[in-house]
């Protein structure tokens, strides 16, 4: 049986899109992206030392734990969300000290409870892979790892072992934010990782634009954005869903053109 993950890349270049839990009406942006036409959803577990991120979602972060948000409520938001959209993949992405905290074995079974379909632990190296992997495998949820800039041959295996759903590529060695890599340098790595791997792979950190989405979506299986609408949820509030949807349908037009481009 296909994964919710194979069936929506099996389409073409993927729009994936991320907020952060708790920040904000999280269910109205949700749904605003999967109107705009989202493919895959990263949901951000909030966290004390967001130490990958850049000062938008370190700041998205501040403000769903001042709002109380907590684990629990990232999975009811989870939970909620798989109601709704039944088809949508779901990853949460997040730190592992909140995964881990009350054992691996109950996070994976809250998380496929939940219906989530993969989960990002961004500061859990692949040799740390039994503190959280052999349960999340256990329970059907695929484990998502990073690649970078500094991802040579010699270290690709290693990230991937245990890896699927897809890849995330980090195209730029530093925290989240506006800094974007080189289209050239992007290129050359994602053709050099999928000499590796069959996985999908998917191009994250300073994407803004749907021209930049677009020029990723020709050469990856997807493209993620994040912080632009982390910046629209604190500009506008209440208001953000009506703006994330407008963004969105920019940006899903631009990353699904590439599918007709390669048809």
């Amino acid at each position: 049986m296909s994964t919710r993950f194979q069936t929506t890349f099996a389409k073409g270049p993927a729009l994936v899109c991320f907020i952060t839990a708790g920040d904000g009406d999280t269910a109205a942006n949700l749904d605003a992206l999967v109107e705009g036409g989202a493919d895959v959803i990263e949901l951000g577990m909030p966290f004390t030392d967001p130490m990958a991120d850049g000062p938008a979602i370190q700041a998205a972060n501040i403000r769903a734990l001042n709002a109380g948000t907590r684990t629990a409520d990232v999975l009811k938001l989870a939970a909620d969300f798989r109601a709704r959209h039944p088809e949508v993949p779901l990853v949460l992405m997040g730190y592992a000290n909140p995964m881990v905290r009350r054992g691996p074995e109950w996070f994976a079974q809250e998380a496929a409870k939940a219906g989530v379909d993969g989960v990002i632990s961004v500061d859990l190296a692949p040799e740390e892979d039994q503190d959280l992997g052999p349960a999340l495998r256990d329970k059907g949820i695929s484990l998502i790892r990073l690649a970078t800039p500094t991802t040579d041959d010699k270290r690709i295996p290693a990230v991937l072992e245990g890896s699927s759903g897809f890849l995330y590529y980090v195209s730029v060695a530093g925290i989240t934010g506006k800094q974007q890599a080189a289209m050239a340098s992007i290129e050359d790595n994602v053709q050099r990782i999928k000499t590796h791997t069959d996985l999908p792979v998917a191009v994250g950190f300073g994407v803004r634009t749907p021209e930049q989405a677009a020029e990723i979506a020709k050469v990856a299986d997807g493209v993620v954005v994040g912080s632009a609408f982390i910046d629209l949820v604190e500009k506008h509030g209440a208001e953000a869903p009506r703006h994330l949807k407008a963004l969105v349908e920019g940006l899903a037009k631009a990353v699904h053109s590439a599918r007709k481009a390669t048809a």
